[in-house]
Formats: C-alpha cells, structure tokens, sequence
C-alpha cells in the first residue's frame, strides 16, 4: 500500500528559517446544486483580500467548473500535465492577484476516475506548487465517488457545504458517514449555503448534528453561513464571484466572515501542527 502521506515530506526548514505548512482545505457536498464551486471561489477572493496566497484545485476532473466561474480560458489542464503535456506551471491560471487556479479537463472520461498511478502524480504536482502558497482549496466533486472520498481524506480541513433543502441535508450527512467509516475522519466543517436566515442555517446544522451524535463518532463545526441573495443569479451570468461582482451584497459579507472564521492570525501560527505532513490520506485506505 502506497502511502500518499509519505510521498512526499513537507520541508520545515527553509534557508535556515521554519517554514510554516500550507493549509489544505476541501470543499464539498453530499450532493450538486448547493453552490459548492460558487463557495470555493468566493472563499478564494476573501482569503486573498486577507493577504493569503490561494491555490485552487478544480478536483471535479472530468466536469471542469472554476474556469467557467472564474470567465477564464486556460492554457492547458491538469489532464495536460497528467498526460505529460504540460508542465504544472504551464497551466497555472491567475484569477486575481493572489490567486491561481489549477484547472480541470472537461468531458474527459478517462479523468472521471483516477487510478493509482495518476492520484500519485497529482500529489507530486501539488507539492512541487506548495511552497509558494499558504493555503490550498480543493473544490472537489459532489457525491460519494472514490475520487472525492479519495480528496477529501487527502486534505487537513473539510468543509462540507449544505443547504436548507431536506436531499441535501440527507446527501451532507450520507458524504459525513462515508469518510468516517471509509477513510476515519472524525471532524468536519458545515457550512450552510443559500439559508433565508441565520437561524434556518442552525436549524440545518442541527438537523445533522443529532442524527451524528447518534450514529457517528464525528466532530461536526459550524462554520457558519451564507444567505441567499438576488444578486447570486446575476453575478453567475457575469461569470463573476459575487464578492466582486457585488462586494455590498450580503452574501458577500458573509464571505469575509466566513475568510475571517477560517483564518484568525492565532491559527494562521498553529494550522495542522508545526510539522504535519501535506497530506494525511493513505491511498485506497479500506
């Protein structure tokens, strides 16, 4: 069994100075449709605002969506560089000062399930990006498929994204109980996406919880919300985030809470242990 953890060990020590590790966040959802890859991306220009150096991978490889997001025609994907037609840089697409994107194919059905052989040369792609980054985002694919179980074991932090609708409560809980039992992650984060109000966006994240707390052996952190916003629709035909598109909106408030929450100066100095490994999972873990 090949250990992805081991691949690769993150250098601490960096012309005689300490060098802090990138934090590694997935984004996820039981199920489509909750405005999974809208998150990543708002996420990502918050994070930057904050002075933050964001990588973003499109890890839905086989459906790209961030190069639509994001209006971008990239140079190449990561299928290119998988392939062997590419260097990793080559493809690299900046977004927004402070932000690269590491875009995906797009109908490619070779790419809709990675073997062994590729999930280890994408990890060796992803480290020799990483020290010019202080946090990775992974907007992985929704569901339960062993590429985005696979993803999100692979990274430190889970982000699982829900809204108020009853199948993606059901299909965030679902996503919850895979990587417990398959991979043994014991802690998430849930955020709550298009809620009406706060209080709805409690109500969700304690729908959950209690049903958790009696099934699984999780830690579930409400990471907070955002609210549902007129201004999503018109910013999603702009092909713009909405913290650009519309920095006044609420929802785009919410994201500077939510970048503010993720990356308090106290846990920018303590993220993941001075010297946790880049990545945790174990591939084909049972």
């Amino acid at each position: 069994m090949l250990e992805l953890g081991k691949l690769r060990h993150l250098r601490q020590i960096k012309d005689g100075k300490r060098v802090i590790p990138p934090r590694v966040i997935s984004v996820t959802s039981g199920k489509g449709g909750v405005g999974k890859s809208s998150v990543v991306t708002n996420l990502a220009l918050s994070l930057a605002a904050k002075g933050e150096r964001v990588l973003l991978l499109d890890g839905d490889f086989g459906l790209a969506n961030l190069d639509i997001l994001f209006d971008i025609r990239p140079r190449g994907t990561i299928h290119d560089v998988l392939a062997g037609r590419l260097e990793a840089r080559a493809i690299l697409a900046r977004v927004a000062p402070n932000v690269d994107v590491i875009p995906a194919s797009s109908g490619v059905m070779e790419m809709s399930n990675l073997g062994d052989d590729k999930k280890s040369q994408l990890l060796d792609i992803l480290q020799s990006l990483e020290n010019a980054y202080d946090v990775l985002l992974i907007d992985t694919g929704a569901g339960i498929s062993d590429d985005v179980t696979w993803l999100n074991s692979s990274a430190n932090e889970i982000i699982v994204v829900a809204t108020p609708e009853p199948t993606s409560i059901a299909d965030a809980y679902a996503l919850m109980k895979v990587l417990n039992q398959k991979h043994k992650i014991k802690e998430f984060h849930l955020l709550v996406n298009q809620a009406r109000s706060e209080a709805e966006a409690i109500r969700v994240y304690q729908q959950i919880t209690s049903v958790a707390d009696r099934f699984l052996n999780v830690a579930i952190d409400y990471l907070g919300h955002v609210l549902w916003d007129d201004m999503w629709t018109y910013a999603v035909r702009q092909r713009k985030p909405i913290v650009s598109a519309y920095p006044s909106s609420n929802a785009a408030k919410n994201f500077i809470t939510l970048a503010d929450t993720l990356f308090r100066p106290a846990d920018r100095m303590v993220a993941n242990g001075g010297n946790q490994q880049f990545f945790r999972a174990l591939l084909g873990h049972a």
